[in-house]
């Protein structure tokens, strides 16, 4: 693994980041079908999406798009524009909330704002945190369809992030086993346009990042939690939370389960450990 050295974060770095609050992007697109179904297919959801919607379907459009001139040495686009530029190394998406006040209408123009709703630093035993906190509304013929709060943390380095041993029994009795492999986190990297190399690029997850293999995205885990939940359930889910705990890895069984009350999901990794917990509202019986 390269080693880094942690530059200190300076008060007047957290200050010039705190100034993005406030800032919005609005993009407008229309929703349709033909990438609502890859991204379907890439999660292993029904491909008659038309009839069955994929699950956190609106992650299929509004996809951040630059040229490879605004590429960073991670894969991900360059830090700054909306985003503030904060210049620890690491990036994850944490947690979000969403809210599904509405259907999609599929082949139909639709509007998402993005704004920075908060920026804040915290500093621990693992060293600073900035979490970069972004509301995200969707509407369609000026009707609001869906919210979303992402939280994004960025974080130094640190030191590697150790193997996953599996245990010498399943973590959890009635779950489903989700093995996703190098083709499957292709695949969504794809459909998501994300260029991280952590998802692809095993030697620089090893070496430049410390990770012990290729890491499952994060919203690729939510949305087979929010499948597990919705399926559960019966019912159509009208807020969904979640919340990454550990990463998770390719080549390795993961388990997706029930958590410990009504609505409440999780994945676990093949050492027992909650990689992700997740909750789930659902609509009143007809």
């Amino acid at each position: 693994m390269t080693v880094h050295t942690p530059v200190p974060i300076r008060i007047e770095d957290i200050e010039a980041w705190r100034a993005h609050v406030g800032r919005q992007d609005i993009r407008r697109q229309r929703l349709d079908v033909e990438s609502l179904r890859r991204f379907a297919a890439a999660q292993g959801a029904p491909l008659d999406v038309e009839r069955t919607p994929a699950p956190l379907a609106h992650w299929t459009w509004f996809l951040e798009v630059v040229g490879p001139d605004g590429i960073g040495p991670d894969g991900h686009p360059r830090r700054g524009g909306l985003m503030p530029p904060v210049t620890l190394p690491r990036r994850m998406f944490a947690s979000a909330d969403m809210r599904f006040l509405a259907p999609l209408s599929l082949d139909a123009p639709a509007e998402m704002s993005l704004t920075i709703a908060e920026v804040n630093h915290k500093s621990g035993k693992t060293g600073d945190l900035v979490f970069v906190e972004v509301d995200r509304a969707l509407t369609q013929d000026g009707v609001l369809r869906l919210t979303e709060h992402q939280t994004i943390v960025y974080r130094d380095l640190g030191g590697p992030t150790p193997p996953v041993i599996p245990t010498d029994q399943p973590p959890h009795r009635n779950a489903q086993v989700w093995d996703p492999g190098p083709v499957d986190l292709f695949r969504f990297s794809a459909v998501t346009f994300n260029s991280h190399r952590i998802h692809y690029d095993a030697p620089y997850a090893r070496d430049e990042e410390g990770y012990p293999g290729l890491v499952v995205h994060g919203p690729f885990t939510a949305a087979k939690l929010f499948a597990l939940a919705e399926a559960r359930e019966g019912r159509p889910i009208r807020r969904f939370q979640f919340r990454a705990v550990a990463p998770l890895f390719a080549g390795q069984p993961i388990y997706l389960a029930p958590g410990e009350g009504p609505g409440d999901v999780q994945a676990l990794r093949c050492d027992g450990a909650v990689a992700m917990s997740a909750h789930a509202d659902f609509d009143l019986p007809a």
